[in-house]
């Protein structure tokens, strides 16, 4: 999948961009495997499909870009200012036959009473249709107020279209028609019966990772049959299409194009949580991206000036890490060496010294001198706000939005350890700091955007190419 080029110029006005919002009543409606479906189904049919994600999720992206064969873009409040949301979806959309962005949690859900951050303010922002998930399990006659409810609740929000989830059999389906076409003007635009072959596996996040899964493709084409032949997808792409036209500006970019640079970045079945507006905003500001594979590679690219280690479930594949020592060995020896590295998360419990889950303990990098243990619940779950120490080697001097869910905590560290940030909102390493930094590796918990004027991509660019410089003048030096 590649993603479409950054635009340097504004697109042209009063773009159309059929677009459409796949929302639910309440969280666990289905509203993912419906949205993956659609996102295959049409794109089995011929059409560029373009998918977003609304919130900060790592996983649900991976499948519906699978789905779709595009890059899946994520749309928060939190992560994003309304500028930013509104360019990032306008420079994605363009050129596909339909977008469709799928919800988190119920569409009238979110953390502020005035529901300025909710699935509805986002739907609302970019003015797109909403198509309302229902799931109808023991549902008849009341599934018309709840619609009802749904269309009233605020007058701005068009729903345009319901589908019906998990269904009974026909008789139900029937039933749920009749009593919505007699109290509601509403159209159903698809009934989907009850399949247990189209869920997929729940982990912490929502889902299994789709890197995981041999037979994820396979899977995805089965929900995109299933789903095609429950829903009418042609009024689907109509209720896309009658989307206003709105203006449309390119977007900002995460930092200005420097010096070539080669990073290392990991991607396989233990890492792979990354946004593919950052992967997009590192190249466009000067990166050639590296991928290795930690389970398998000997070593770390040759000729790289910097590494990624994103997040991921090190925890599953912690043998696998263990017995690649040569890499293990390669990574501490570079960050030794003073290579710059970033690490999220699962990233950090990889450079940690150990990692111990079910009854076992595996040796992992040791270029963070803690111990990380997994837990059963949560440890920092949500959104996160952090605040530079003054000790941050990123030199950063804003407040920093972030998101963290990890089952673990790190443990042992030494007490002098230096941290980049104080954790004002969440947990973070100690439920007081995070960003633990070692030469120039700043390796944490929190989640953080990296394209924005709070991004990570652009102080971490800058250390690579301070460090390359510096290294090729001592290497001058000494000739």
């Amino acid at each position: 999948m590649s993603a479409a080029p950054l635009s340097t110029s504004a697109e042209p006005r009063g773009a159309s961009l059929p677009r459409v919002f796949i929302s639910a009543a309440h969280k666990s409606s289905g509203k993912t495997t419906l949205t993956l479906g659609l996102a295959a189904a049409l794109h089995a049919r011929g059409h560029v499909v373009q998918p977003f994600k609304k919130g900060p999720d790592y996983i649900d992206p991976q499948w519906l870009a699978m789905a779709a064969e595009r890059p899946c873009y994520n749309l928060d409040f939190h992560l994003m200012r309304r500028d930013e949301i509104e360019r990032q979806f306008a420079h994605a959309a363009r050129g596909a036959r339909v977008s469709l962005i799928e919800g988190n949690k119920g569409l009238y859900d979110g953390l502020s009473l005035d529901g300025s951050n909710s699935n509805a303010a986002l739907a609302k922002l970019l003015g797109v249709p909403v198509v309302l998930v229902i799931d109808a399990r023991g549902m008849t006659r009341g599934v018309a107020p709840l619609i009802l409810g749904y269309q009233a609740f605020d007058c701005d929000i068009h729903i345009a279209g319901v589908i019906l989830n998990n269904l009974g059999g026909s008789r139900h389906e029937s039933k749920l028609r009749a009593v919505i076409e007699h109290y509601t003007d509403a159209e159903v635009i698809g009934a989907v019966q009850h399949d247990s072959a189209m869920q997929i596996t729940e982990r912490h996040l929502g889902l299994v990772p789709a890197n995981e899964q041999e037979a994820a493709r396979a899977r995805i084409r089965h929900v995109g049959e299933r789903v095609e032949a429950q829903v009418d997808l042609d009024a689907l792409l109509a209720i896309a299409d009658a989307a206003l036209a709105r203006p449309v500006a390119a977007p900002v970019a995460a930092a200005p194009p420097g010096a070539p640079v080669r990073v290392a970045i990991a991607r396989d079945a233990a890492f792979g949580f990354y946004y593919s507006e950052d992967l997009d905003a590192l190249r466009a500001a000067g990166a050639e991206l590296v991928p290795f594979d930690t389970l398998a590679a000997p070593a770390l690219p040759p000729g790289v000036d910097g590494l990624i280690i994103g997040g991921g479930f090190p925890e599953v594949f912690m043998a696998e890490l263990e017995a690649n020592a040569a890499l293990r060995a390669s990574i501490h020896g570079a960050i030794d060496a003073g290579l710059p590295a970033y690490a999220e998360c699962g990233g950090l419990m990889y450079l940690s010294r150990s990692l111990a889950w079910q009854g076992q303990t595996r040796q992992m990098v040791g270029a963070v001198p803690g111990d990380t243990v997994m837990h059963d619940r949560p440890v920092g779950r949500g959104y996160a706000q952090l605040e530079p120490t003054g000790d941050d080697r990123w030199r950063e001097s804003h407040s920093i939005p972030a998101h963290e869910f990890h089952y673990s905590s790190l443990e042992n560290l030494p007490p002098d350890s230096i941290f980049a940030y104080r954790v004002t909102r969440g947990h973070g390493i100690d439920g007081v700091h995070d960003g633990y930094q070692r030469h120039n590796l700043l390796a944490g918990y929190a989640h953080r955007r990296g394209a924005g004027e709070r991004g990570w991509i652009a102080p971490f660019l800058n250390q690579v190419r301070v460090h390359k410089a510096r290294a090729r003048a001592h290497t001058q030096g000494l000739t």
